[in-house]
């Protein structure tokens, strides 16, 4: 695996409070980083659930990346979301009792297994955790929902702006730069994800770099003016009624 592949503790994971006893020390928990019950592999560009597939359980991401993606009807691959060590994966499956997309490993990843009956056993025992499950679900919820926002009324420097941003921030909350990323994914997958042509997604980046707003070599891009790009963003003369 590359020294590159993002890997959290266990101290660091959205999941945390469900798998362990509440109030355990830091000590504790570095231990219990080790001891994690159900671990499952995941080769780059391998799928872990498949829309249609029976849900049965939650993954918590504890390393690599995944993206998430429906195959639309004419043939080509939507992708839906992306996801990193330390997010939870899965909650798609809640409604119907069935994954309604594909999570795909854009590279070598590894997932911690948390069966989706056990967690409701323990947090309607455990007020406590039954309050997480419900912040990890919304959580969830508002993130999917700031990006139909995203997509509603942006255009192109505005999207991939906000894409990048958001990337870091996740990155960053989890003890990484906040200026530095590794795209896991191909402009391609990004353009999908924002609803955007290949070519505008590579000629933004070209004009990101143009400006000096960021540094790309390859997948590697280093944001040199986050403020910048946050007043893409936020600038509402931009967006189209």
């Amino acid at each position: 695996m590359n020294p590159q592949t993002i890997k959290v503790a266990c101290s660091n994971c959205n999941l945390r409070e469900l798998c362990m006893p509440v109030g355990l020390s830091d000590h504790d928990l570095n231990r219990l980083d080790d001891l994690v019950a159900v671990r499952r592999k995941v080769k780059r560009g391998e799928t872990l659930f498949t829309n249609g597939e029976k849900f049965t359980s939650l993954y918590a991401i504890r390393t690599g990346f995944f993206k998430t993606c429906l195959a639309t009807e004419d043939g080509r691959d939507q992708v839906t979301g992306f996801q990193m060590a330390g997010e939870v994966i899965g909650l798609d499956g809640i409604v119907n009792d069935q994954h309604s997309c594909d999570a795909v490993a854009l590279e070598d990843a590894e997932v911690c297994v948390m069966p989706f009956d056990r967690i409701e056993e323990i947090s309607r025992e455990v007020m406590a955790l039954q309050h997480h499950v419900h912040k990890i679900m919304s959580r969830e919820i508002v993130r999917e929902h700031g990006v139909m926002l995203l997509l509603g009324s942006m255009r192109a420097e505005e999207r991939l702006a906000a894409f990048l941003l958001n990337l870091v921030q996740r990155l960053h909350a989890r003890g990484f730069s906040q200026s530095e990323l590794v795209l896991r994914m191909t402009r391609e997958e990004i353009g999908s994800y924002l609803g955007l042509k290949l070519e505008t997604v590579s000629r933004t980046f070209s004009k990101f770099v143009e400006d000096g707003t960021v540094e790309v070599k390859q997948r590697h891009v280093r944001i040199l003016d986050t403020e910048g790009l946050q007043r893409l963003v936020n600038n509402p003369n931009n967006h189209c009624h």
